[in-house]
């Protein structure tokens, strides 16, 4: 391949340096407003540097933040969507790949048909879904609680688990499944005995995409939690100071940035393997 000239990368870097700098703005603004004091703010506008660092608005927001007429901060909510995006995040991961490995190399009759049915959930718009699902909740006494948004994005996350598994597991060689029943392996000790051995690089994938998705949901928790009940998605909404008060937007924006802590640092020490993970399996 011919190298591009100086002048194309140089316009090549400038690009992309403007769609950084355009990304990185809003979390930039949100940053330099978490360290700046309510009357910075208020006298030199949202957008500017702070003129002393409020080192103070992040453990105010973590246990003192007015959220809803609760003032016990954004502790308890993260410590919900811990609660909600850890075991969701576990468990589709985990159903994923069983369904992956099922459709990949165990084949039967109607299998094309039920990966069809399968994925047909990762286009349908969540908006769809709701009714259905505050039936569900209903029904089995789980409306409003932290297990009930668990068990909504275990199964939604299916979709996306069972196809990305499912994809990466056709280019694994049926001649090593055949030499393992040779030797009396079964399904689940072929499963974990080799499959699952070779599945780091999209198990990894599937966890990155999980949990920075379900930690991000906001309609489901909007809909379906109350209170001290929400995730920390939902809470953020209702941030709110007294009506005598001037809004607090150093603590506010404190708030947000603990909100996106986790997925921020998922994506930080996760991102190379995600993308080493989509590709792996894409040459054989």
């Amino acid at each position: 391949m011919r190298m591009p000239s100086p002048v194309s990368r140089a316009a090549i870097h400038a690009v992309l340096i403007a769609c950084a700098a355009f990304f990185l703005a809003p979390l930039t603004v949100v940053a330099l407003n978490s360290l700046r004091s309510a009357e910075d703010i208020a006298r030199a506008g949202v957008i500017g540097l702070p003129h002393a660092l409020m080192w103070g608005n992040f453990s105010g927001t973590w246990s003192g933040l007015c959220i809803a007429e609760h003032c016990s901060g954004i502790r308890p909510y993260m410590w919900n969507s811990m609660r909600m995006t850890i075991p969701a995040t576990a468990l589709s991961t985990l159903l994923g790949a069983l369904n992956g490995y099922s459709l990949s190399l165990w084949r039967f009759r109607g299998d094309s048909l039920v990966f069809g049915i399968m994925t047909l959930g990762v286009f349908l718009p969540e908006q769809m879904r709701l009714v259905p699902w505050a039936i569900v909740l209903s029904d089995l006494g789980l409306f409003n609680t932290i297990t009930g948004l668990a068990l909504i994005h275990i199964v939604q996350g299916l979709s996306f688990a069972t196809l990305f598994c499912r994809n990466y597991y056709l280019s694994i060689p049926q001649d090593l499944l055949k030499a393992a029943r040779i030797d009396g392996a079964g399904y689940f000790r072929i499963f974990w005995r080799i499959v699952l051995p070779l599945s780091p690089p999209i198990l990894i994938v599937t966890v990155i995409w999980q949990f920075t998705g379900i930690w991000n949901e906001y309609l489901f928790g909007v809909t379906f939690s109350t209170g001290d009940h929400q995730p920390i998605t939902a809470a953020l909404i209702a941030l709110s100071a007294r009506l005598s008060d001037a809004p607090q937007y150093g603590e506010q924006s404190a708030a947000v940035l603990l909100a996106a802590a986790p997925t921020l640092l998922v994506y930080l020490f996760g991102g190379r393997y995600f993308l080493r993970g989509l590709t792996a399996g894409a040459l054989k």
